[in-house]
């Protein structure tokens, strides 16, 4: 056989390529110049469009069954939230139409007896709508910037309250904003009736347990307090009109060594995140003032030294 007609490629078992470890490393440098390349210069976003457009109709179509089977849950959870909401406002309803009733015959009952009494009625009371602004720079206080000032009839002492009770009082007056010390605070103060005993006690703010705190001081170690008791401003102080929601008993702790108890209570207000807020007018505002002592009529001269 001449030599020319033989095939001069080897065989497919001799044939010998790159090897793997060039395939990798060609490949690895491609792609990290097209990762470089489309970071920088965007050279895939057309392809990237393309192919998007192109798989959106099957993406949506994959998705279909997804959104049905969340809307269809979604139907039926907002259905059982609505009629639970429902059967809330009802009873809510029926025990709210309850209370009006018995709070119309008390109220009846109030009137008469204090007119058999001959006692002065409840002082009318004005408020002024404010918000929050922010809380006041200083970190070993706790106070708020409202925005009613001076300029709003806002006095010095005014209580302020928010939707669930009591929240401070009013300690620094600007003409366009007001400073509240909060019931929280250590050197604030309230003068607090007891509603299951009717005994009465100085609620004072107490940052050592907890930032929103307060301790009822001054109470005797065997005096009935008990944990969830729930106190109101007593109006003795002539500040706080009577009856507003203060805190509720958290902790009573009685040491068989101390004169007084340890009583720890939580403020019914929202203290940290109340945003509106009522300033009303002080009570001592409606109050007549004290009469004033009347002095003692000077002593006559004795007839011996006139006589003299």
């Amino acid at each position: 056989m001449p030599l020319g007609t033989l095939d001069r490629d080897p065989p497919a078992f001799f044939r010998q390529g790159p090897s793997a470890l060039s395939k990798l490393a060609v490949c690895s440098a491609m792609a990290l110049f097209l990762m470089v390349a489309d970071a920088r210069f965007q050279v895939m976003q057309p392809m990237r469009a393309f192919f998007g457009t192109v798989l959106y109709p099957m993406q949506w179509l994959a998705l279909q069954p997804v959104h049905l089977v969340q809307s269809v849950s979604g139907y039926l959870v907002s259905v059982g939230s609505a009629e639970s909401a429902k059967e809330r406002a009802q009873a809510q309803l029926s025990l709210q139409s309850l209370r009006a009733n018995q709070v119309e015959q008390l109220l009846l009952e109030n009137q008469r007896l204090r007119q058999l009494l001959d006692l002065r009625a409840r002082l009318p009371v004005d408020g002024v709508a404010a918000q929050v602004l922010y809380d006041a720079a200083d970190p070993y206080t706790r106070k708020v910037i409202i925005d009613k000032g001076m300029l709003h009839q806002v006095a010095l002492g005014s209580p302020v309250l928010d939707a669930s009770g009591v929240l401070g009082q009013v300690t620094r007056l600007y003409p366009l904003v007001s400073e509240v010390t909060l019931i929280t605070d250590r050197d604030h103060a309230v003068p607090v009736l007891n509603t299951r005993t009717g005994a009465r006690g100085v609620a004072f703010g107490d940052t050592a347990t907890h930032a929103d705190a307060m301790e009822l001081r001054f109470m005797a170690a065997n005096a009935d307090v008990v944990v969830g008791d729930l106190l109101t401003t007593s109006g003795v102080d002539g500040v706080y009109p009577p009856g507003l929601p203060v805190a509720r008993v958290e902790k009573v702790e009685r040491r068989v060594d101390a004169m007084f108890a340890r009583i720890y209570c939580v403020p019914v207000a929202l203290v940290a995140g109340a945003s509106h807020v009522v300033v009303l007018a002080p009570g001592n505002a409606s109050i007549a003032p004290r009469p004033e002592p009347q002095l003692a009529p000077a002593a006559k001269p004795s007839r011996s030294r006139d006589l003299k």
